[in-house]
C-alpha cells in the first residue's frame, strides 16, 4: 500500500483521537502482525473474532513502532513509552473507514462480485479482461470478508485503471458492510444456492443477503446478475441499469449451446475459441457482461478469456500416470458438488472415482444434503465412493443397499488411504477429489 496520509489526516479519516509530536508527518503503510513489524513501522492493532493484537502492543513498540493505531482504553502500553498513538473507537471500523477513503479518492472503475458460487472463478476472468485495457488490482486468495477487503482496497494506486473485488458472506450484513467500502460501478450476482446455511438458515436469507450489493452501487452503476437462476430473476424489476446473462433467451448476453463459448448481446454474435464446462460459460458470460458494463470492447474481452489461467484448487486438472485428478477442494457446498459430480459423469476415462469430503456450514440442513450427494452418485455412474468426515457418514449411509457404487467411508481418509493408492495404481481412470476447505483434501494427492 501506498498511502501518503499526515497522521493529522489519518486521525480525521477514522475519527480517531490523535496524540503525535508532529501531526504533520506522513504514513504510508502499516502492518497488523507484530512478528513481521521492524524498527520504524506503523502498527494497527486489530481485533478479530479469534486474534486481538492490542495484546502484542507491548512487543510492537519494543520492536520500535513509530505510531500504534487501536482501541481508546487499551494503549496505555504504547502511551508509558512514548510512543505516537490514535486512539480509535473501534480498530476495524477505522481501518474499514480509511479504506473507503482510499477508494473514494481513487480515479478507476470498479466491479464486485458476490454469488454463492463461481465468485472466484468470475473474478479471474474479469481480472484477466481488464488487464488487456489497463493496469488492474483485485483481492488475493480468501481476501473477500471484512478483514480482507479493506486491505485489498488499500492497494489501489493511481497507476489502476480497473478494479475487480470478490466479496464474500457467511452472514447477513456482511455483503452490505464491504459492498459499501468498494462502492462498485459494477456489481455482480453470480447465483444463490445452499452455502452457509448454518447462518443463513433458508435460500430466501441468502438472496436477501447477496441482493445488499445493489443498494451499495455507485451512482449510475450497473448490475449485473445471472438470469437462469430463480432466484435472482426477481431482479429483472430493477430500475437502474442492468446487464442478465445466462442460457435463457430472456437474458441480455445470451449464452450458446456451442461447443466453443459464444454468445450474443444486442443482436450481435460473438465466439471465443475457448472450450469451458457448463458452469463456467456462466462465469465467463458473467465477466463478458461485466466488462461491458465498465466499458471494455469485445476485442479486450476475447483477449483476456483466452489468456485466463484457472485458480489453483478450483476444478484443477492434474494428470499422474494413468489418472486425470480433478482437484477441487478450496470449497464445497451443495451446488459446487452436484456440479462437480456430474462433470465426472462426463469423463470418458473409467473407472469414475469420486473422493469427497464434508460439506462444511449447512446447519441443520446438512444431513439431507449429504444423503442427497448419494443420488449425485448414482445419478453420474460413479464407480467408487471414497467418503470421510462427520456430515459424509449420511451419504454412506444413504449408499448402503445399493451395489452399483462401490463404497468406503471413515471419519478420515487415513482407513481407506490404502485401498485408493491399489485401485489408482491398478485402473488409473479419473478422480475428483471435492471437500471443504476445512477437510484439507488436497493434501491427500501428495499421499496418493
Amino acid at each position: 500500500m501506498k498511502l501518503n496520509l499526515t497522521l493529522s489526516k489519518l486521525a480525521s479519516v477514522t475519527g480517531g483521537v490523535l496524540h503525535a509530536k508532529d501531526p504533520q508527518s506522513k504514513i504510508h503503510s502499516f502492518v497488523t502482525d507484530s512478528r513481521v513489524l521492524a524498527a520504524g513501522d506503523v502498527f494497527w492493532a486489530l481485533k478479530g473474532r479469534q486474534h486481538d493484537a492490542h495484546a502484542f502492543i507491548t512487543q510492537a513498540v519494543q520492536k520500535g513502532a513509530v505510531l500504534i493505531v487501536g482501541e481508546k482504553g487499551r494503549m496505555a502500553d504504547a502511551s508509558a513509552a512514548g510512543v505516537d498513538t490514535l486512539e480509535v473507537e473501534d480498530s476495524l471500523r477505522a481501518l474499514q473507514a480509511l479504506a473507503k477513503y482510499h477508494r473514494l479518492n481513487s480515479t478507476l472503475k470498479i466491479a464486485a462480485i458476490t454469488g454463492s458460487n463461481g465468485k472466484s472463478t468470475t473474478k479471474q476472468m474479469l481480472k484477466s479482461i481488464c488487464q488487456q485495457a489497463g493496469e488492474t488490482v483485485a483481492n488475493m486468495g480468501n481476501f473477500n470478508n471484512q478483514f480482507g477487503v479493506p486491505f485489498s482496497l488499500l492497494e489501489i494506486q493511481p497507476k489502476h485503471k480497473f478494479g475487480v473485488f470478490e466479496l464474500g458472506a457467511s452472514r447477513p450484513g456482511d455483503i452490505a458492510e464491504t459492498a459499501c467500502l468498494t462502492v462498485p460501478d459494477v456489481a455482480v450476482i453470480t447465483n444463490i444456492a445452499a452455502a452457509h446455511l448454518e447462518f443463513f438458515k433458508d435460500l430466501e436469507t441468502v438472496y436477501k443477503a447477496k441482493t445488499e450489493i445493489v443498494s451499495c452501487l455507485a451512482p449510475g452503476g450497473t448490475l449485473v446478475y445471472n438470469a437462469d437462476d430463480e432466484w435472482l430473476r426477481q431482479l429483472g424489476a430493477y430500475k437502474g441499469k442492468a446487464i442478465s446473462f445466462g442460457f435463457s433467451p430472456t437474458a441480455d448476453l445470451r449464452i450458446l449451446e456451442t461447443e466453443n463459448f459464444s454468445f450474443t448481446y444486442k443482436n450481435e454474435a460473438y465466439l471465443i475459441p475457448v472450450r469451458l464446462q457448463r458452469h463456467d460459460k456462466l462465469n465467463a458470460a458473467a465477466a463478458c457482461a461485466a466488462a461491458i458494463a465498465l466499458g471494455l470492447f469485445m476485442d479486450d474481452i476475447k483477449k483476456g478469456l483466452l489468456s485466463y489461467t484457472p485458480m489453483p484448487m478450483r476444478m484443477e486438472r492434474i494428470q499422474r500416470g494413468e489418472t486425470r485428478f480433478i482437484l477441487d477442494c478450496y470449497n464445497a457446498n451443495p451446488a459446487s458438488m452436484q456440479n462437480a459430480l456430474e462433470i465426472l459423469g462426463r469423463e470418458a476415462a473409467s473407472p469414475r472415482i469420486a473422493v469427497l469430503g464434508d460439506m462444511k456450514e449447512l446447519g441443520e440442513t446438512s444431513k439431507n444434503y449429504h444423503r442427497l450427494v448419494a443420488r449425485w452418485l448414482l445419478d453420474n455412474k460413479v464407480d467408487y465412493a471414497f467418503l470421510a468426515g462427520q456430515e459424509m457418514k449420511y451419504a454412506a449411509q444413504a449408499l448402503e443397499e445399493d451395489t452399483s457404487v462401490k463404497v468406503y467411508y471413515a471419519q478420515t481418509p487415513q482407513p481407506w488411504l490404502h485401498e485408493l493408492k491399489e485401485l489408482l495404481a491398478k485402473r488409473g481412470g479419473t478422480c475428483l477429489l471435492k471437500a471443504s476447505r476445512g477437510m484439507q483434501f488436497e493434501t491427500l494427492l501428495k499421499e496418493i
